[in-house]
């Protein structure tokens, strides 16, 4: 396979998911050099995202039935999920044809490595909010950068471009996530690494460690949050290090201590540069601490990239945020916010949670597993997030986690968590129809309360949180 994007054109290209938060940007990004791409996903043939399919087809991609009519040619490269079973009919028909196949990660990989400056934003959580945010830093101070992210950036979003989860540039830099779940991660070379947070999620620490670890020591400059402790014990393979942290003194960027003001939609702090004992007023549109070290990651990738600290810190008072990252939909006429959230793992919960909670009404949390597997992995944890972040007056509710088809065992799934969520002394109801959550939740609802809806791979849970804010109205 080639690795230069000016032969990427060379070949017709087919994506098995194309619709998929990962799948549609890396389409976007290879259509934006000329390809031509093709696809398919189940989530269309079931007619569950009609305006995501009708924009891609105004955009010149040909969508197909998952059925395998798509692929035609031994010409044609899949690209397709490392998960994907090879049941699948592309994956059959494209077996039978000897197409060439590639994996996500490594059609990303490929395209970023053959960027004259990678930029690459690794860590457990916050890599899609620090990726918007490092890319619009980079777009307002003149790059033009590519940009890679696995959620929509509000701030690129137009009439023509609904679902601006990528950006096409010119410029020499391509900014971008990394995924260590897959162990991904090792096949990117950047120029600048940065590195939010190390802790459990997908893998074990000790694997985590070594992939983190490995990630710094590649890239020629390195930014990493050193108020993380198992961040900051990696420090030592960074080869050019950029340290960032609200909490320690150290820190080449940091937060003037007092200075933190928040209010339940924003937060505001004096950052500090400690090499050149500059002070610069940050405002960001977007609430929580967990923010405020996100824009502090970001500031630090900029200034590892050649941006002055005082231009990153500016550009973030334009910042919107990312679709589904706590993105308030709206307040009912008797004053309940419903709020959208990506948050799916104990960590990303626990920021969610916390966030709300920094300010009073109560929190019905409502929350749809992305999976039997990972409900399996971290439940434990999730259940304690929910337990120990919400209060007595507090409910979380469960629906049935997110199942498209496949093999995967069904037989526990979220009742386990409730009741682990009431052994550990919270509230939670189990629902399994995420309709009847729906029903419930307007139900029990109260002025002053903030419904978030939680939850990964479904776009739909944006569309069911807009209707639970309709018929609360």
């Amino acid at each position: 396979m080639t690795s230069s994007p000016t032969n990427l054109t060379a070949h017709p290209w087919f994506f098995c998911g194309i619709g998929g938060s990962g799948m549609l940007p890396l389409a976007t990004i290879l259509r934006g050099h000329g390809a031509q791409v093709a696809g398919s996903d189940r989530s269309f043939d079931q007619g569950r995202t009609p305006e995501k399919r009708a924009w891609l087809q105004e955009q010149g991609f040909e969508l197909f039935p998952q059925d395998g009519s798509g692929v035609t040619s031994a010409e044609q490269i899949l690209v397709a999920s490392a998960a994907i079973e090879d049941t699948v009919p592309e994956v059959v028909r494209a077996t039978e044809l000897g197409c060439p196949r590639m994996t996500r990660a490594q059609l990303l990989a490929t395209l970023f490595n053959a960027a004259p400056q990678g930029i690459a934003i690794g860590g457990t959580s916050g890599k899609s909010t620090v990726t918007g945010m490092l890319g619009w830093i980079m777009a307002e101070a003149g790059r033009d950068p590519t940009i890679m992210n696995g959620a929509v950036m509000k701030n690129f979003v137009s009439k023509a471009v609904p679902f601006a989860s990528a950006r096409v540039g010119s410029g020499p830099a391509f900014v971008s996530e990394v995924d260590e779940s897959d162990g991904s991660i090792a096949l990117y070379r950047p120029q600048v690494a940065v590195l939010l947070n190390v802790s459990l999620d997908h893998k074990s620490l000790e694997e985590l460690r070594t992939l983190f670890g490995d990630f710094l020591a590649v890239a020629p400059r390195a930014a990493v949050n050193v108020d993380n402790e198992e961040a900051r014990l990696l420090t030592d393979r960074a080869q050019t290090l950029t340290s960032f942290g609200i909490d320690n003194e150290e820190a080449d960027l940091g937060i003037e201590p007092g200075s933190i003001e928040e209010t339940p939609t924003s937060i505001a702090a004096l950052v500090v540069d400690r090499r050149s004992d500059e002070a610069h007023q940050l405002g960001l549109a977007m609430p929580g601490r967990h923010n405020l070290a996100n824009a502090l990651a970001a500031i630090a990738g900029a200034a590892a990239s050649g941006v002055p600290v005082m231009d990153a810190v500016g550009a973030l008072a334009g910042f919107k945020g990312l679709a589904r990252r706590f993105d308030i939909i709206g307040t009912s006429p008797s004053g309940i916010t419903v709020i959208d959230d990506f948050g799916h793992n104990p960590e990303k919960c626990r920021a969610t949670l916390r966030t709300l909670k920094a300010h009073p009404g109560r929190v019905i949390a409502f929350f749809q597993p992305h999976g039997y597997g990972p409900l399996r992995q971290m439940g434990h944890e999730l259940a304690e997030t929910f337990a120990e972040e919400l209060g007595p007056q507090d409910v979380t509710i469960l629906c049935d986690p997110v199942y498209f088809g496949g093999t995967v065992d069904r037989s526990e799934g979220s009742e386990r968590i409730v009741r682990l969520i009431e052994q550990a002394g919270g509230r939670a109801e189990y629902i399994p129809s995420r309709e009847d959550c729906g029903a419930r939740i307007v139900e029990i609802a109260q002025p002053g309360d903030r419904i978030v809806v939680m939850g990964a791979r479904d776009d739909t849970l944006t569309v069911f949180a807009k209707d639970v804010l309709a018929k609360l109205a």
